[in-house]
C-alpha cells in the first residue's frame, strides 16, 4: 500500500537491494504448498497428513522427508522413489503400498499396517518396524541396517535374497 508519490520502507529496501545485486536473495524458494493435491513428486516435505485417506494416490518421486501420515490409509498407493527420510507412518494403512526404489531411512512405521506392502530395493536403514504388519510383503533388496524389527509380524514376507519366503509366525525376524 502507498501513500502518495512515495514508496513505502519495505519498498524502498527491495528497491535499494536489487538495484546492488542482492535482489536473488529475497525470491522465495519454489516449493510446494502440504496443500497441493497428492500428485506424482509433490513436495510434502515437512507436511502433516495425519489421519488422511490417500487411497490409491500416485506420489512417485515426491519428497516426503520429515513429512507424518500416521494413521492416515495408504492402501494400494504407488509411492515408489519417494524421499521419505524420517518420515513417520505410525498405526498407518500401508495395504498394497509399492515403496520400490525409495529412501525411507530412519522412517517410522511403528504399528503400521504393510500387509503385501513392496519394498524392492529400499533403503530402510534406522527405520522403525516395531509392531508393523509386514504379511506377504516384498523385501527382495532392501537394506535393513540397524532396522528395528522387534515383534514386527513378517509371515509370508519375501525376505531381502528374493527367495526366502518367512515362515507363518515369523516374529522379528525372518523365519
Amino acid at each position: 500500500m502507498k501513500f502518495g508519490p512515495f514508496p513505502m520502507r519495505g519498498e524502498l529496501i527491495v528497491t535499494a537491494l536489487a538495484m546492488l545485486g542482492l535482489g536473488c536473495f529475497l525470491a522465495p524458494q519454489a516449493r510446494a504448498s502440504c496443500t497441493d493435491p497428492a500428485r506424482s513428486g509433490v513436495d510434502w516435505s515437512r507436511c502433516y497428513h495425519e489421519g488422511r485417506n490417500l487411497v490409491d494416490a500416485d506420489l512417485t518421486g515426491a519428497k516426503l522427508r520429515d513429512a507424518r501420515f500416521n494413521r492416515a490409509d495408504l492402501s494400494n498407493s504407488s509411492m515408489n522413489k519417494v524421499d521419505g527420510r524420517r518420515t513417520k507412518f505410525v498405526s498407518a494403512t500401508l495395504r498394497g503400498v509399492r515403496f520400490d526404489g525409495a529412501n525411507l531411512a530412519e522412517a517410522d512405521f511403528t504399528k503400521a499396517d504393510l500387509t503385501g506392502a513392496s519394498f524392492q530395493g529400499v533403503n530402510l536403514r534406522s527405520a522403525r518396524l516395531f509392531r508393523a504388519i509386514l504379511k506377504g510383503a516384498n523385501l527382495t533388496g532392501a537394506k535393513l541396517q540397524a532396522a528395528d524389527l522387534l515383534k514386527a509380524d513378517l509371515s509370508g514376507a519375501r525376505w531381502t535374497d528374493g527367495k526366502t519366503v518367512c515362515a507363518e509366525g515369523s516374529i522379528s525376524q525372518c523365519k
